[in-house]
């Protein structure tokens, strides 16, 4: 994960951010360590790194209109400018992430971070976990593939007859070819008797031109009249089968439902969706600047507190403001207590996180919001589809109905000029003696060769089926496989969530074990996250829903072990365990793979040589680690480290 010989140093340059004038740090891969006493701006200068990465959590200087975070890396440079105007302050720039909020949560490990902060409060630790998946897409797309798998089977079982249709069909094709071998030897035997008739008759010809003539004619009228009928017959069968596609056209066309989403109103929606997410982004930048600005004061920052106060006297700022409980509030000041000044921060703090959470909600809803207006969209293209097929095949109808009619006319005019012909041949026969004989063959003859055309047409069409069957017959292959596809691909959607749930635990189960090893609590035996399955209400009803519960488990001074709370822990402690989990977030996410920063601050709570053991352990993953640091804890890290002592190696920009 750590490729530190991928990228080479990395410069940020700051100007009028948080308590920031104007500075510049160059940082090499691997670790970096900030050393400096408090309210030294080392925050401040995490923070706008963080703003160079995409965060919102960066602010304007509060007595600048204007400020800007340069990140120069690998080549490339990356922007976020801040401008505030009539009150509100806006962003702009190319940062190196789209959407920093992952990186937020698991990677800027800043005190304020919401994973630690989730296990130190006690939070939903599941949620957290989850936040950067997208649970709507994956519900959604096990939807379209289970509709598609529908559609598939549906393909394939119309297709299932194919094996009963081809012994049906390769059946029909054995019985012509018999049928035409039966038709061809009777007419070889009436063309010999025919012959043999003809040698007999030769001298009874007075009028067997006049018989030959009406007995062409008759052949020919016959012929005609078998060729109406027979097209008459496929008018007709084509007729019941438009018919029947007809009828399968209007069912499909009446199956569509009612436009289920207001195109118009939907398109109101989605600009006043909008127009809110970008008001949320204002609110939100505005509350981040009031919290940051609180939380400078509070912490002593030398530039902001003097701004904001106009202390003077001896003594400096940072020992004033530690030693009293009170301070003077900086929007109306008067003295106030510290610890009412916290909490004020701490509600200000929510209302920026659930603010975000709404904005989260609103881009969740613009997105189903286009899905629904492009489903609506297809399904409108289909139905004017449909109905412009229906159109076509009532004209098809019309015409096919109109020529059986002028079929049926036909057959009836041939059928009574046969009749005619047949009592011309019949008073013919009486005149020409044993020519009558010789008639009737050539009838017989007539009929078998029609017959025989007949069955042979029949086979072709029989052959031409065949044909189609084999081209169905790959269809279904191709229709298996994807079926196939589809399953994969559900079962891929559908265990999702569940592996990365099950990654995430692995993951905070393994690095809790290996951080308790390196920091030696002697009375923690172990600290392991496991998945549940809890009934809670939504509304009205009550649902299964997946949680994440934190066990710790103690040893006392006897050797026995037992189960305790979070609450119990001291706070070097509960901090250790709400960076570890945050850890796992980065591991399970690939946050690494994203952004190459982990940022490390307020850590002093933990002991010196723990934060150099969390300090080593951490560093194998993320290219650059930049740690914030007391000197005092920072002597205990390894001496290759590179060092920055705020003040010193911080030089202004050119």
């Amino acid at each position: 994960m750590n490729d530190s010989e991928a990228l080479q140093a990395a410069t940020v340059r700051i100007r009028n951010i948080g308590g920031i004038d104007e500075r510049r740090v160059r940082l090499d891969p691997g670790v970096t360590v900030l050393t400096g006493r408090n309210a030294t701006n080392r925050t401040s200068f995490l923070r706008a790194l963080m703003g160079a990465c995409g965060s919102d959590a960066v602010s304007l200087k509060g007595d600048a209109d204007e400020g800007s975070v340069e990140l120069e890396l690998d080549g490339r440079t990356y922007t976020r400018l801040l401008s505030r105007e009539n009150g509100t302050v806006s962003t702009d720039g190319t940062p190196f992430l789209r959407d920093a909020a992952t990186a937020d949560r698991f990677a800027f490990l800043l005190g304020s971070n919401e994973a630690r902060r989730a296990v130190v409060a006690e939070r939903d630790l599941y949620d957290v976990i989850m936040a950067p998946v997208d649970t709507d897409a994956i519900e959604a797309e096990i939807e379209r593939l289970q509709s598609r798998r529908t559609q598939v089977e549906r393909r394939l079982d119309s297709l299932d007859s194919l094996d009963a249709d081809r012994r049906s069909l390769e059946s029909k094709r054995d019985d012509l070819e018999a049928e035409i071998e039966a038709l061809e030897a009777e007419r070889d035997d009436i063309e010999a008797e025919i012959e043999a008739e003809d040698r007999t008759v030769e001298t009874q010809r007075e009028h067997q031109a006049e018989l030959d003539e009406v007995l062409s004619e008759l052949q020919s009228a016959r012929s005609d009249l078998e060729s109406v009928r027979f097209r008459l017959q496929s008018e007709r069968e084509s007729v019941e089968s438009l018919r029947e596609e007809r009828s399968e056209l209007q069912s499909e066309l009446d199956s569509f439902d009612a436009e289920a989403v207001d195109r118009g109103e939907a398109s109101d929606r989605i600009e006043s969706v909008r127009s809110h997410i970008e008001s949320l982004n204002s609110t939100i930048s505005e509350l981040q600047t009031v919290v940051q600005y609180t939380e400078d004061v509070l912490d002593g920052k030398a530039g902001l507190v003097e701004d904001s106060l106009g202390a003077a006297g001896d003594g400096s700022v940072t020992d004033r403001l530690v030693a009293s409980e009170t301070t003077t509030c900086w929007t109306c000041g008067t003295e106030v207590d510290r610890g009412q000044i916290r909490g004020t921060t701490d509600r200000l703090r929510e209302v920026r996180d659930e603010k975000r959470e709404e904005r989260a909600e609103l881009r969740r809803e613009l997105d189903e919001l286009e899905r629904s207006m492009r489903a609506a969209e297809q399904a409108e293209r289909d139905r004017r589809k449909l109905r412009d097929k229906l159109r076509r095949l009532e004209d098809e109808l019309d015409r096919r109905t109109g020529q059986i009619a002028s079929l049926t006319d036909r057959r009836e005019e041939l059928a009574e000029h046969v009749d005619a012909l047949e009592a011309d041949a019949s008073e013919l026969r009486g005149q020409s003696g044993g020519e009558g004989d010789l008639i009737e063959l050539h009838r017989e003859l007539n009929e078998v060769e029609f017959a025989l055309d007949r069955t042979r047409d029949d086979l072709a069409s029989v052959h031409d089926e065949l044909d189609e069957l084999d081209d169905r017959f790959d269809e279904r292959e191709e229709l298996e496989r994807e079926r196939e596809q589809v399953n994969e691909e559900l079962e891929a959607a559908r265990t999702r969530i569940r592996s990365l749930t099950a990654a995430a635990v692995e993951s905070f189960n393994e690095e809790m074990e290996t951080v308790l090893d390196l920091l030696g609590y002697d009375n923690i035996e172990r600290v392991w996250l496991e998945r549940v399955e809890r009934r809670v209400r939504e509304g009205r009803r009550k649902v299964e829903k997946a949680q994440f519960e934190l066990h710790i488990v103690r040893a006392s001074d006897s050797g026995a072990v037992y189960e305790d709370s979070i609450d119990h822990l001291s706070e070097s402690e509960r901090e250790v365990v709400g960076l570890v989990f945050a850890l796992a977030g980065y591991l399970v996410h690939e946050v690494y793979e994203q952004a190459p920063f982990m940022l490390l601050d307020s850590v002093e709570a933990i002991d010196a040589e723990r934060i150099a053991a969390l300090v080593d352990h951490f560093e194998q993953y993320p290219t650059f680690l930049v740690a914030a640091l007391l000197p005092e804890d920072a002597q205990a890290l390894d001496a290759s480290y590179r060092r920055v002592t705020w003040g010193t190696d911080v030089t202004p920009a050119a």
